[in-house]
């Protein structure tokens, strides 16, 4: 096979023409498509490294709230046990005090009740000796007693100040009411007399009276004083003891 240089210099030319043809027709094209592609590819990633990016920030995000969630949670929950806590002992503190008025309302009732109880068997056994002494009295009366009595009126005469001093003033003549249960006997106003005359400085009149509702005893009237010595006396007394007593 002889070498020909025509056809050599054609099969150049030829293979330069294919060279333009694909670098303008088809290599051009292919880099420009690659170049987008790259482009392509690289947006793609950059958008998702921004994603990956964006993820992990609402992923720090949520872990950080939820993190915040769980402090707020405990401490409201702690909170509220101690609120508990203070409301249970507002309340024992408010169930002790009002327990505690309870108590020093019963203890004062209780006391109450108490002294109504004393005070009632006081008034009871008073009313109870009243009675028993009235009519040990009345049982007793007799001139006998009256006597008694008479004397020891006589016995309380010599205690007693100059009635001129006290109420009678300076009157010439003193009316004096001597009433008794019984007769008297002559000794016994004699007695009278003479003690009541030591005692006042004006002249006296006695005026001797009996009234059987008297028992037993004597009462003497002087001016406004009234000397008892009697059984009624001291039956109204204890008549007036059983009354308040009740």
């Amino acid at each position: 096979m002889e070498f020909n240089l025509s056809t050599f210099v054609l099969e150049i030319i030829n293979f330069l023409i294919l060279i333009w043809i694909l670098q303008r027709l088809f290599y051009k094209p292919l880099l420009e498509v690659i170049a987008k592609r790259k482009q392509f590819i690289e947006l793609t990633l950059n958008e998702a490294k921004n994603l990956q990016a964006q993820a992990e920030q609402q992923r720090s995000l949520y872990e950080n709230r939820q993190k915040l969630w769980e402090q707020e949670k405990q401490a409201a929950v702690t909170s509220l046990h101690q609120q508990f806590d203070a409301e249970r002992k507002t309340q024992l503190d408010k169930l002790s005090s009002d327990l505690e008025q309870e108590r020093q309302k019963a203890k004062v009732t209780l006391s109450k009740q108490q002294r109504e109880l004393q005070q009632q068997a006081e008034k009871q056994a008073l009313k109870n000796g009243a009675k028993f002494a009235g009519l040990l009295l009345q049982q007793t009366a007799s001139p006998e007693l009256e006597t008694c009595l008479a004397k020891l009126l006589l016995n309380q005469l010599t205690r007693l100040p100059e009635l001129s001093l006290l109420t009678l003033g300076t009157k010439k003549s003193v009316m004096i009411k001597i009433t008794s249960a019984y007769p008297l006997t002559e000794k016994m106003r004699s007695q009278l007399e003479q003690k009541l005359q030591s005692l006042i400085s004006s002249q006296i009149t006695v005026q001797y009276l009996e009234d059987v509702a008297l028992l037993a005893g004597l009462r003497i009237d002087i001016g406004a004083w009234v000397l008892n010595a009697n059984l009624q006396h001291e039956l109204t007394g204890f008549a007036e003891m059983a009354y308040e007593s009740e």
